[in-house]
């Protein structure tokens, strides 16, 4: 079997198993390289020199394809947006606060005032997945 038809299989089956487990383009650059490698195999014959071509456009091509890989920074929160109370948050203890829809855990700025349920809020910050909050009143008087 010579070296090209090898190359052309490497880069069929990688390609392949990125339709069936992604993996965000690895196998897909990985078979395109071997396409490629499997090009310029008709000028360079030496088999490890065609690993080495390989490796190097394998690199090269992660690095044209790092683009459209999605990134995985968490979405920051807009400043000073309101949000409501469903439970009463204690002094320095969490509650529960209904923002853009959803129930969070939340926990008051100052840990010296209570706030009670149904009342407006600012969100302030986020802690992991505790919002930071402010109540209405604090902020307005």
């Amino acid at each position: 079997m010579s070296f090209t038809i090898f190359w052309i299989i490497v880069g069929v089956t990688l390609c392949l198993m990125e339709l069936m487990i992604p993996t965000a383009f690895i196998e897909s650059a990985l078979g395109v390289s071997a396409f490629l490698t499997a090009l310029l195999s008709l000028l360079i014959t030496d088999f490890s020199y065609q690993v080495a071509l390989w490796m190097g456009l394998s690199l090269l091509t992660f690095w044209a394809l790092k683009r459209f890989i999605p990134s995985k920074t968490a979405p920051t929160l807009q400043e000073s947006t309101s949000a409501r109370t469903l439970t009463s948050i204690p002094p320095g203890q969490p509650g529960r606060v209904m923002y853009e829809g959803s129930s969070w855990q939340a926990r008051c700025s100052d840990e010296g005032i209570a706030i009670a349920p149904d009342q407006a809020v600012f969100v302030v910050g986020r802690q992991g997945n505790t919002l930071i909050i402010l109540p209405e009143s604090t902020l307005l008087s």
